[in-house]
């Protein structure tokens, strides 16, 4: 009778190790998986906002370049006409450098290099013959130029902007340049200087040449750097991981001014971007272990009764990663409570799995100061709007004198200003509506189904309501909007339309700011 019944004990203890060993492979395949999927999911989303961070830098570095030529030639065009009369010369360098800011200095030297004009006056360079690399490039090409970084007469390391002066009947005259300084207070660390992404992006910019132009470690500007160099590839913007001897591996995006050749590349360690990670898989384990000793302990002392059911939950365990698995495994038969307990222990596992990992996605996706959608968000509304083929209308909206806010109350202060501007764009928002938070202080509203007149309507509003808003710590702010929209045709593409709102946001601050344009529709 012992003999008969030991091979039957022992097929118990045996259905009850598989299961047991069933069970565990699967929870680690699913931890396992959760882990390799979202650090590919993590990493390639951070070289994605890198790249794309870079490109913005890039662009805005563009424009300023374009702006800043365009000024040098209206002066030039300027003293083309009268270019002896050194009243003239003299106002017009302090004009371009006091009313624009663009430069550092600015400077008119005749055709044999001597400087006829200099603002500000205290460099004492009236006079003088200049020699440096950038002169002598800017007298022999006489084309508009920006200058590799060189050491001026000053002794301040600089790029330099130029544009030659022709006289009306077609004679070189020389040429009108402003200095841009690289280790001083200058435009160009302004544009970069201010980090949109506080989660330990690093920013900065080589030349042609891979000499640094802005870090910010100051010491190494004028250095260069050959590991971005050797593993930069030949286009306009692009990303990579970048690895070195003893180094950590860094998350690069980057891109190219086309006016300088310039590049700027945005860094992130690839440890501080898997941070999240490891916590996230910490919480489902903690959560998982209760749940899997108790199907343990059921499997052992039921395994003869509850082999059939607990076979068809450790099937459907194995695809817990898988669309509608929760409705399969409510379909098994658990017909004793013991079944019941280990159907339920799995459900609630998934539930727990599926829930860390929608929270991951979600604070991804969501910018922490305002808690609305950050850039990662927008993109994807905007795949799931173009998949639909869902028009909508765009309200670009960016803070009027922001930097202002930031200089004289402290960044905490601005950080205040732009969550109470978050919560009334929000306020104002309809329930289909979507915002978010395009970096620093602008803004992105989308409005489904709204034609564009309506949505121009909707902005004066916006508008109003910020204007009329009182802050506590700076009185009245204002809001610029730029409106347009896309209509979902095959033809018109939405990144067009996009650049069009944008377009129409600059127009608007060049209006006097604090009022709504409408971008031109094509």
């Amino acid at each position: 009778m012992l003999e008969h019944l030991r091979p039957r004990t022992d097929l118990r203890n045996l259905i009850a190790l598989l299961v047991i060993v069933s069970i565990v492979i699967t929870l680690a395949n699913t931890l396992y998986a959760t882990w390799r999927v979202q650090r590919q999911v993590l990493i390639d989303t951070t070289l994605e906002a890198n790249r794309a961070y870079a490109a913005k830098l890039a662009s805005t570095s563009e424009i300023f370049f374009q702006l800043a030529q365009s000024q040098l030639h209206y002066s030039a065009n300027q003293l083309g006409t009268n270019f002896d009369n050194e009243a003239l010369l003299k106002s017009e360098v302090n004009r371009l450098r006091e009313q624009t800011s663009s430069f550092n200095s600015v400077a008119v030297v005749d055709v044999q290099g001597v400087v006829k004009a200099i603002s500000p006056e205290s460099l004492t360079l009236k006079g003088m013959h200049l020699t440096s690399e950038a002169s002598r490039e800017a007298l022999t090409l006489r084309q508009p130029l920006v200058s590799r970084p060189v050491l001026s007469a000053a002794n301040n390391l600089l790029v330099f902007v130029s544009w030659p002066i022709w006289s009306g009947e077609g004679d070189y005259l020389g040429y009108i340049g402003g200095t841009i300084y690289l280790k001083k207070k200058s435009i160009l660390n302004a544009l970069l200087g201010e980090q949109f992404y506080r989660d330990g992006t690093t920013v900065y910019v080589l030349d042609s040449n891979n000499e640094v132009l802005y870090h910010p470690n100051r010491q190494l500007i004028g250095k260069i750097l050959p590991a971005i160099v050797s593993s930069r590839e030949e286009q306009n913007n692009g990303s990579l991981m970048l690895t070195g001897p003893g180094k950590a591996t860094q998350l690069a995006g980057y891109a190219v001014v086309p006016t300088t050749g310039w590049t700027v590349v945005a860094l992130k360690p690839i440890s501080v971007t898997l941070d999240p990670l490891s916590g996230l898989l910490l919480n489902v384990l903690k959560n998982s272990v209760p749940f899997a000793l108790l199907t343990l302990l059921v499997a052992v002392i039921l395994a003869r009764l509850i082999a059939r059911p607990l076979f068809q939950l450790a099937r459907k365990a194995s695809r817990m990663d898988a669309q509608g698995v929760s409705r399969e495994i409510g379909g098994i038969s658990a017909w004793y409570f013991e079944a019941a307990q280990v159907k339920r222990a799995l459900l609630t596992g998934i539930g727990l799995v599926q829930d860390k990992i929608g929270r991951l996605n979600s604070e991804v996706q969501t910018d922490p100061l305002t808690q609305l959608l950050n850039r990662r968000g927008l993109n994807a509304v905007l795949d799931f709007y173009r998949t639909l083929h869902q028009p909508f209308a765009i309200l670009a909206l960016d803070i009027d004198h922001f930097k202002s806010v930031n200089d004289n109350w402290g960044h905490d202060v601005g950080d205040r200003v732009i969550q109470q501007v978050a919560s009334t764009l929000r306020a104002s928002a309809r329930q289909s509506d979507v915002v978010c938070r395009n970096g620093g202080e602008e803004f992105l509203m989308l409005l489904p189904d709204t034609p564009q007149e309506e949505a121009l309507i909707i902005a004066e509003r916006v508008r109003l309501s910020i204007a009329e808003a009182w802050h506590t710590d700076v009185g009245r702010i204002t809001l610029s909007i730029g409106v347009g929209s896309w209509s979902a045709k095959p033809d018109t593409l939405l990144e067009k339309s996009l650049k069009q709102a944008d377009a129409a946001l600059y127009e608007a601050k060049k209006a006097g700011r604090n009022c709504v344009i409408a971008a031109a529709t094509s």
